[in-house]
């Protein structure tokens, strides 16, 4: 899209790559091998901040991506990408770059885990899940900022609202944790964002004709979304039918994972 040229990060997709190899190797190998002799850091007040940061981001861009497209135009079935230099569309292209760059923000969720020694909370889900969203939307925003490829960026923006103020809620202290009874049901709000994104996108297999510009993108999307919707669904079981992540205070409904 040459709408991007001289953008940050959008000349190739190596420093993309280059980010995300070194986030994976420092939280698997090097974060914890650093902090295996060190006492955890106290990170609540940081946290505190960058998850209420994240919540006004996720917020800001879910507004973009309605007034971009999602609640001004499109019609949620065969929505192309439009490429022109209208005022609609790069407001789009600017919104897509956004949420790109703030999958890179979120990184931090688990560089925090590292820091505060919750090693057992870096689990193969998370890793993934925070590695594989900004490598294939850097080829989104280059090749396909618009469209119906970004209703599951509207939807990610609207659950990490949700996400996020859990989040900043558990890291203002134990105080604040009898405000958290309601874990079990973002897990929920996840998996029924994972079926909607599957289902929004599965329409282009019996819609005729559809002009979409790259339907090997559709094709990712769907295989993104059906794969998470397997693997938050054995979350699920493992955390709440089996009981393997809910210790002590979650039989209240309180985690004590932040």
């Amino acid at each position: 899209d040459p709408r991007l040229e001289g953008w940050p990060l959008m000349s190739s997709p190596f420093p993309t790559t280059f980010i995300i190899g070194t986030y994976i190797y420092f939280v698997t190998s090097l974060g914890p091998k650093l902090m295996e002799n060190k006492k955890p850091f106290e990170l609540r007040q940081i946290m505190a901040f960058y998850n209420f940061s994240v919540v006004a981001l996720s917020l800001y861009m879910t507004y973009e991506f309605l007034m971009s497209g999602w609640a001004t135009g499109y019609s949620f079935r065969c929505d192309i990408v439009d490429y022109s230099r209208s005022p609609t569309a790069l407001r789009m292209v600017r919104t897509c770059w956004l949420y790109y760059f703030s999958k890179f923000i979120e990184l931090l969720d688990t560089i925090f885990f590292v820091l505060r020694k919750k090693n057992n909370q870096v689990t193969f889900l998370h890793v993934f899940h925070h590695s594989i969203m900004p490598w294939t939307w850097w080829f989104g925003v280059k090749f396909a900022a618009g469209g119906l490829g970004t209703f599951h960026a509207l939807l990610n923006c609207i659950v990490h609202v949700v996400m996020y103020t859990y989040y900043g809620i558990c890291s203002l202290g134990p105080a604040y944790h009898k405000y958290l009874w309601w874990k079990k049901y973002m897990t929920t709000i996840q998996l029924v964002q994972f079926i909607m994104i599957t289902g929004h996108i599965g329409q282009i297999y019996i819609m005729d004709d559809c002009p979409y510009q790259y339907p090997i993108f559709m094709f990712i999307i769907w295989l993104y979304g059906s794969m998470f919707l397997v693997l938050f669904l054995h979350f699920w079981y493992h955390a709440y039918t089996k009981g393997q992540r809910l210790p002590k205070m979650a039989r209240n409904g309180i985690s004590k994972d932040q």
